[in-house]
């Protein structure tokens, strides 16, 4: 592992743990070179997933800018850290075990709008309005409408 201050190729491992959840080993480095400490995770990838883009372009699966979204909707938000890398590792397990390498994006936000409902409702509007493309006020009215009829309807029924 190379070290991300000075560059160099020998690293130590000083300390493995497993994460809170358990999807993921924990491990400090520390480089023999500069001195300088860093963490890095060790993640169990089933298979290569690449992105089919909205004009047709083909990109590899990206799960950092996939956490970088789903963390800018949930920003200034009551959700505990590990909340949310459990939602990140069960969206990756899940696009990952859906049988096909190639995954639409609009099926990985189809996944995330679901995670988020059940997450925080402030969050899935505020990805909603990316996803969605929402362009003025009366977008975001809409479709705070038609969440609260949805809401309702679930209500009812129970």
């Amino acid at each position: 592992m190379r070290c991300p201050f000075c560059n160099h190729s020998d690293t130590a491992v000083k300390d493995s743990r497993n994460t809170d959840d358990l999807s993921a080993i924990r491990r400090r480095r520390f480089c023999q070179e500069c001195g300088s400490r860093f963490t890095t995770f060790e993640r169990i990838q089933l298979r290569d997933l690449v992105v089919i883009k909205k004009d047709g372009n083909r990109v590899p699966f990206d799960r950092d800018k996939l956490a970088r979204s789903i963390v800018m909707a949930l920003h200034k938000r009551a959700v505990p850290v590990e909340r949310i890398e459990r939602v990140i590792s069960s969206i990756v397990r899940q696009l990952e075990t859906s049988g096909d390498g190639e995954i639409e994006t609009q099926t990985i936000g189809s996944i995330v709008m679901e995670a988020l409902i059940n997450l925080d409702p402030v969050a899935y509007v505020r990805f909603a309005s990316i996803y969605h493309e929402f362009n003025d006020v009366s977008d975001f009215i809409d479709f705070i409408s038609q969440m609260k009829d949805s809401a309702k309807n679930v209500q009812e029924a129970l």
